[in-house]
């Protein structure tokens, strides 16, 4: 019969052997995680780029020259005909510019700049990321009030808001209400 000492080890083996297999494992899906977070923020940053030109001035692609332009290829004319008039993608913020209406926004956004608009309006000052949440029925938890934040934070850096003190943020000077665009 096996002595207790002895079961003991070999159960210790058999969980060292299992700590060892799923370590390697890990190390390898952290360094397919690391590959895949390079790709994405590179893809990120390309949308990024694509939103910046589509919503310039204009829209035009200021720099580009076709050389060589294929028999066949569709041409400027019929591009310009068939772009839509307003590029939305869903995390997009466009950066604010004279003219520019709230519908280049998510509704997320939009809901934002309404709910900070009316608060101006009725001359209560800044609005914090807590008091939003409670505004949209969401529950007041860090979850929900630091993605507000973060939201927040995207419209300050874009031009659409303004933060006069810390967690507090207003329209920016030249935004108004929608439609008005200035």
């Amino acid at each position: 019969m096996p002595s207790v000492v002895g079961l003991l080890e070999q159960h210790e083996l058999a969980a060292r052997r299992r700590v060892d297999g799923l370590r390697e494992e890990a190390d390898r899906i952290q360094a397919e995680l690391a590959m895949a977070e390079q790709e994405w923020s590179e893809w990120t940053v390309a949308r990024e780029r694509v939103g910046a030109v589509l919503s310039a001035p204009g829209g035009d692609s200021v720099g580009v020259v076709a050389t060589d332009v294929p028999e066949g290829a569709v041409t400027e004319a019929e591009v310009e005909a068939s772009a839509p008039l307003v590029v939305k993608a869903r995390s997009q913020v466009a950066v604010w510019r004279e003219g520019l209406d709230w519908t280049a926004l998510s509704v997320d956004y939009q809901r934002i700049l309404a709910a900070i608009e009316d608060r101006v309006r009725l001359g209560q000052g800044p609005l914090t990321c807590q008091e939003l949440a409670a505004a949209f029925g969401m529950d007041v938890v860090p979850a929900k009030v630091e993605g507000l934040r973060s939201k927040a934070k995207r419209l300050v850096a874009r031009g659409w808001l303004a933060e006069p003190a810390p967690g507090r943020f207003t329209l920016a000077r030249s935004v108004s209400g929608p439609g008005g665009g200035s």
